[in-house]
């Protein structure tokens, strides 16, 4: 079989980026362990995951000035990632209690409800639902 097993988003912070994921999105915490980088960096393996899915996302925080210049731009502005729920009105309200920064109200499109909504770090995201 194969899939797509894990992504990469570049963070400013750790800790804010579980907050958001576990707390906002309801994802799970997969793994959060110290992970020495050679240069004696404080690192830390953070994996998170939608419940049940395949696919896991590795929250890295950036480590230089061009990983922190693409913090929140990993794909230019545009939605690069998408997010499909099973009660698209429970998730919506949730973003929208937690503050995420949402750009328009949902709408009805040939595939589903949809709204855009930005992570912690400022990625756009589609949250897509029935």
């Amino acid at each position: 079989m194969t899939y797509l097993q894990r992504v990469t988003i570049v963070v400013d912070d750790y800790d804010a980026a579980i907050r958001f994921f576990v707390d906002v999105l309801g994802f799970e915490l997969a793994e959060d362990v110290p992970a020495p980088a050679k240069d004696g960096r404080d690192k830390r393996w953070v994996v998170v995951c939608p419940p049940g899915g395949q696919t896991s996302i590795l929250l890295a925080r950036a480590a230089c000035p061009d990983q922190a210049a693409a913090v929140g731009r990993q794909t230019a502005g545009r939605v690069g990632f998408f997010l499909h729920v099973d009660d698209f009105d429970a998730v919506y309200a949730r973003l929208r209690a937690a503050g995420v920064e949402l750009f328009g109200e949902p709408r009805s499109e040939p595939y589903g409800r949809v709204v855009v909504f930005a992570d912690v770090a400022g990625n756009r995201w589609d949250l897509l639902g029935d």
